[in-house]
């Protein structure tokens, strides 16, 4: 949009926001000032502008932001006679140009936000400007028809007076003004209607009523004509576009009246005709703003929901398929490229999208930065959605060459397929982008289908990741002891503490089902810290209440680390504290540690389990065996246990048990005993897994064989019964 030069803004912004709003009043005043109508100096009228500027500029910065002011903004131009199309369109220049330039700074609004909400500010203004110029006209329109009306009842008492009177308002009008007979011959026109359809009176004269029929006429148009001539209603007003002599299209807002004769009879019909085409042409840009992508030019979130509304309609046989695509490593891009590449790869993706989705009832939106979705629907829609599914990864798998670089585009897909009529579009969109993520995470560059269990087990895991530092602050927490047994007598030799989760909907959770989501988030670390003070405790509880215990006695605790934990600058010193705190020797610690963290580990991660060790705390390599099984890493480990895990020893739950399981836990054993190792046994649920281990050397046990987890009081009082 054009605005005047002497409107034109200074290359430096004032420095304080009422300067600021000042300047931008006087930049809008300049605009529109030479076109509107008022008795105001230009001063004056700027001074009546800062108002509305400043209720623009607080609508633009609203918390929640509210377009509906700019609809009284536009309104209130209307009121101070600013009618003129060119002040509208002269407005609008300068709220694009200068809105956000002036008076966009001063806060945390981002630059994409601010813009979006100054084009729906526009729409709103634009929305206010044009109801209330009909409003106008309409009062205009009604004053007119009834003067007409009064100049036709009277023409026999007062001809004279009322022909004068109805001349003036038929030819001054600035509304388009047509009488035609009832059987549709256009008798009189004003200049105003003659200009609207191309200045040739001739032509308009010649033609009868109903044959300005236009493809785009609503339903009811006609059949309110009908009722009209024949006297059965006096009025009606519709939006009408007829053709003009040249082709073009003209858009009215048209009111047609029945004018009566001195007995009531019908006797000719008055049509008004308000010029809407700019106006239209405006609403209709600005919609296509709205709800299009301005960088790729997709159809954006707002159309897509419409379109997918409308696909999930109930209906008799109706199916839809929704393909929800991530670009993998985009991120990448933009930090490598910048964002003009990444720009520009967007722009290729969404040609080649487009490309892909051209049957009938498909469709290609772009949800916002590398997410797009492609929708489809007809009878065979999980047949259609798998192709059109296929079609976007092949169509992906071409090099994209921006700034002399070859860039390959991979993309990872979620696919819903279904009736409609079952789900609303943000249940959805939920399953479609959950599904996406379950093929990002099983390694990208493929489609996956929605699966409603794998949905419920996101969703529950969203929930659980949600309440997870709730449910520490609440004590939801508790933890179980299984004991450690020594293998040569039978005696406990400690307990490994293991946290449970008591969720208040899901019952009594394990460590599986909640630990991976703490290491997540980053909880694992205060949870890590409740779960050893809770441990160290219980283990000093205990040698207070059996101070007489030695071999039989839980002299030891087991506690695990997770590999966030070991990172943390905190764990040697909060260690030394819960000990100090509670009397507990570092001899009767020990800290679990998985063979996989430790798989590569420099001797910086190392120096905190070194400096524990020092001490006298026990470091036992947890789960060994599952990882590369480094051996000769095992002499710089500052470990002093060994657990094994499971899988080594499930065959000798019953006899015979494999030899080839039993050879390896019998150089294991050997090799940890040469490094000075104790040999600690898991999953032991068998009196003949436990005979066989102990044949072998094996030093301690723990599994159901002994005891399953419990209250800290069940340590004592141990049942040796098969679990198998």
């Amino acid at each position: 949009m054009s605005i005047p030069p002497q409107a034109q803004a200074p290359d430096l912004a004032p420095d304080s926001p009422e300067d600021r709003l000042r300047r931008f009043a006087t930049i809008w005043s300049r605009a529109i000032f030479p076109v509107t109508a008022t008795s105001l100096t230009r001063p004056e009228f700027e001074q009546h502008l800062v108002p509305l500027a400043r209720r623009l500029i607080d609508a633009l910065h609203g918390r929640h932001f509210d377009p509906s002011p700019a609809q009284e903004i536009g309104a209130a131009l209307v009121a101070v006679h600013c009618t003129d199309p060119d002040a509208l369109s002269r407005t609008l220049g300068v709220v694009e140009s200068y809105l956000v330039l002036y008076c966009g700074a001063g806060d945390e609004l981002a630059a994409e936000e601010a813009r979006a909400r100054c084009a729906r500010l526009q729409h709103a203004l634009a929305a206010g400007f044009a109801a209330a110029l009909r409003e106008r006209t309409r009062s205009e329109q009604e004053a007119i028809a009834r003067s007409a009306m009064s100049a036709r009842s009277d023409a026999l008492e007062a001809l004279h007076a009322t022909e004068t009177r109805f001349r003036a308002v038929f030819e001054g009008a600035a509304v388009g003004i047509g009488i035609a007979d009832l059987e549709g011959r256009v008798l009189e026109v004003n200049e105003t209607l003659t200009r609207m359809f191309g200045g040739m009176e001739g032509q308009i004269r010649s033609r009868n009523v109903s044959e300005w029929v236009h493809p785009e006429d609503a339903p009811q148009v006609w059949k309110l004509y009908e009722e009209l001539v024949r006297g059965e209603r006096d009025h009606y007003r519709v939006e009408k576009p007829y053709y003009r002599g040249d082709g073009t299209v003209l858009w009215t807002n048209l009111t047609v009246s029945l004018l009566r004769d001195a007995e009531g009879r019908p006797q000719y019909q008055l049509a008004l005709m308000e010029d809407t085409t700019e106006r239209r042409l405006l609403n209709l840009r600005l919609r296509y703003e709205a709800t299009h992508d301005a960088l790729t030019g997709l159809p954006n979130r707002t159309l897509f929901f419409e379109r997918l509304e409308k696909a999930l309609a109930p209906g008799d046989g109706k199916r839809f398929g929704l393909c929800y695509l991530d670009l993998d490593g985009f991120k990448a891009v933009n930090d490598s490229l910048g964002h003009s590449a990444g720009d520009r790869l967007l722009v290729e993706v969404a040609d080649r999208l487009q490309s892909c989705a051209t049957g009938p009832g498909e469709m290609v939106a772009r949800l916002g930065g590398d997410e797009f979705v492609a929708l489809t629907t007809g009878p065979d829609s999980e047949y259609e959605a798998d192709e059109l599914a296929s079609r976007i990864l092949h169509t992906l798998a071409t090099p994209i060459r921006i700034e002399g670089r070859e860039l390959t585009v991979r993309g990872s897909i979620g696919v819903v397929e279904g009736p409609a009529g079952e789900r609303s579009p943000a249940e959805v969109l939920r399953s479609a982008d959950i599904t996406m993520y379950r093929a990002k995470s099983a390694g990208g560059n493929r489609f996956e289908f929605a699966d409603a269990e794998a949905d419920a087990r996101a969703i529950t895991r969203h929930g659980l990741t949600n309440a997870l530092p709730a449910a520490l602050e609440r004590g939801e927490f508790f933890i179980e002891y299984q004991p450690l047994v020594h293998l040569g007598d039978g005696s406990v030799h400690g307990a490994e503490a293991l946290v449970r989760w008591s969720h208040p909907q899901h019952g009594v959770l394990g460590p599986d089902r909640f630990i991976p989501l703490a290491e997540h988030t980053g909880l694992i670390v205060p949870l890590g810290r409740w779960v050893m003070q809770e441990s160290v405790r219980q283990a000093r509880a205990w040698q207070e209440a059996h101070p007489s215990a030695t071999d039989g006695g839980p002299l030891r605790i087991n506690v695990n680390l997770s590999p966030t934990q070991l990172y943390h600058p905190g764990l040697v010193a909060d260690t030394v504290e819960m000990l100090e705190r509670t009397g507990l020797a570092p001899g009767a610690l020990c800290l679990e540690v998985t063979e996989s963290a430790l798989i590569g580990a420099d001797d910086d991660l190392l120096k905190p389990l070194r400096q524990l060790a020092e001490m006298g705390v026990d470091i036992a390599l947890d789960d060994f065996g599952t990882g590369y099984s480094n051996l000769a890493n095992l002499r710089r480990l500052p470990v002093s246990v060994l657990k094994l895990d499971r899988s080594f020893t499930q065959s000798m739950q019953q006899l015979p048990a494999d030899p080839v399981d039993i050879k390896i836990v019998e150089g294991i054993v050997s090799l940890a005993h040469s490094l000075s190792l104790a040999v600690t046994v898991e999953g032991v649920e068998t009196g003949a897994q436990a005979e066989q281990l102990k044949e072998l050397g094996c030093d301690t046990a723990q599994g159901w064989y002994y005891a399953r987890p419990g209250a800290p009081d069940r340590i004592h009082s141990l049942a040796l019964v098969d679990a198998v």
